[in-house]
């Protein structure tokens, strides 16, 4: 069976078990966490399937996962989407109601919105996070992955400084090799000529498949975008016919609080795997690793 169709079986598809025992055995002998006895099923899938099935790949993003959270507790801890509302009723993030025809989450971001005299760039930072945490536990996203609509009108030089390498190198960890998303595609809109120095800071950050997935579309973005998402989707002041920007913006703000619990769980757990782990999963897995794996 091939990854494309391992990606699409559920969960708890007898045929996902040796994937998931042998990620669960070689993460725990490479990184042994120090406050929990073993990984969820699901919690490990993730990063199967943003890897698509690929054992040693898998490992590693998970273990850059953990190691992020571990060298970042800065950003990894703090993930309460009420610590940031003065921010997100601006309507400065939002993830579209519709997926796009291939089946990815659309997320927007809109720089402008940001003001720097008030909030920092590793808070604003954490927005991107609290919902990559909410979409990695979509099956379909798993799946499918996300693509990001960048928003730049009224970026200028107090959000420029705002990015030093530091930041820089931690945004595209995240955005490359240390969280269980698929990346399918970033589109920068209404990108001024001083975004540059900004972009080229990254840039070198990100592996080559991400750096082709990068897409600028200038002010005469309405048709480009078109291209990659179908006009239903996007919001009528991207040159769609979906809902208005306003209106998604306050939806998604919405999700996100009603997820505060969940996102304040995930950030105070040791390797934001929230799930029960007891000394029962490794017992089961034992049990598993014994019988005879069928073809």
């Amino acid at each position: 069976m091939n990854a494309s169709q391992l990606t699409e079986l559920p969960d708890d598809s007898e045929q996902l078990r040796p994937y998931v025992v042998s990620l669960r055995r070689a993460t725990l002998q490479a990184d042994p966490p120090s406050a929990v006895g073993t990984f969820s099923d699901g919690f490990l899938i993730r990063f199967l399937r943003a890897r698509d099935f690929d054992l040693p790949l898998s490992l590693k993003l998970l273990l850059n996962y953990l190691h992020w959270r571990r060298e970042s507790p800065e950003i990894s801890t703090c993930l309460s989407p009420s610590s940031v509302f003065s921010l997100l009723k601006t309507s400065y993030h939002a993830v579209l109601p519709q997926r796009d025809p291939s089946g990815s989450r659309v997320l927007i971001y809109r720089i402008g919105q940001w003001n720097p005299k008030d909030w920092s760039a590793f808070q604003v930072f954490r927005v991107s996070l609290m919902t990559s945490e909410i979409l990695s536990r979509e099956t379909e996203t798993q799946r499918r992955g996300v693509k990001a609509i960048f928003d730049l009108k009224g970026w200028s030089l107090s959000h420029a400084l705002q990015i030093n390498p530091s930041l820089a190198r931690k945004i595209s960890s995240v955005l490359s090799d240390s969280f269980p998303l698929k990346v399918r595609g970033i589109h920068l809109v209404n990108e001024p000529i001083f975004f540059r120095p900004v972009l080229a800071m990254i840039r070198p950050f990100l592996p080559d498949k991400i750096k082709q997935r990068v897409h600028m579309h200038g002010t005469d973005f309405h048709h480009s975008l078109c291209d990659f998402f179908s006009a239903d989707v996007l919001p009528l002041e991207y040159g769609g016919e979906g809902l208005g920007i306003e209106e998604v913006c306050q939806a998604w703000t919405q999700e996100l609080l009603q997820s505060e619990n969940l996102l304040n769980q995930i950030a105070s757990h040791p390797t934001g795997d929230t799930s029960t782990s007891t000394v029962d999963s490794l017992i089961s897995e034992e049990n598993e690793t014994k019988k005879p794996t069928e073809g």
